[in-house]
């Protein structure tokens, strides 16, 4: 029973449990956004196809592949609009303010492998090199 409840109040379970509760409240806000301001919009350009009374029978069973079709349109216009809307502008905000390490290390040119770049002989082959000065910030 120990291990059982110390699984339940690991962190990561915590955070999936919130993750699927965020997940969940923002797909009603993408579904809400969608139905009340693309789906008119796309009706602006020729009315709103839906798909959904299509079907077709066989031996007395019906088949309705129109529903699939309503919910794949529904998915693409989704995800595009969240891929512009959400996902391009926080990419570039993230560029913005996440700093880009720089590498600490380079090839040895004698037997290349990776050394430090201020290392001045090689601790592999023993080799001489010219360490490597980062540019310095101008004041």
């Amino acid at each position: 029973m120990e291990g059982f409840k110390k699984f339940l109040l690991q962190g990561n379970l915590v955070q999936l449990a919130v993750a699927v509760v965020i997940g969940t409240v923002f797909a009603n806000l993408v579904t809400s956004f969608t139905e009340g301001f693309i789906t008119p919009l796309i009706g602006i350009f020729g009315g709103i196809p839906t798909f959904g009374e299509l079907y077709f029978e066989i031996n007395g069973s019906r088949f309705m592949y129109g529903m699939f079709i309503d919910a794949l349109v529904s998915f693409l216009i989704t995800a595009t609009v969240l891929y512009f809307v959400v996902v391009m502008p926080m990419s570039k905000l993230m560029e913005r303010f996440v700093k880009v390490e720089e590498a600490t290390t380079r090839e040895c040119p004698h037997c290349f492998s990776e050394i430090n770049k201020k290392a001045v002989r090689c601790p592999c082959c023993t080799g001489e090199v010219v360490p490597e000065t980062a540019p310095e910030a101008s004041a």
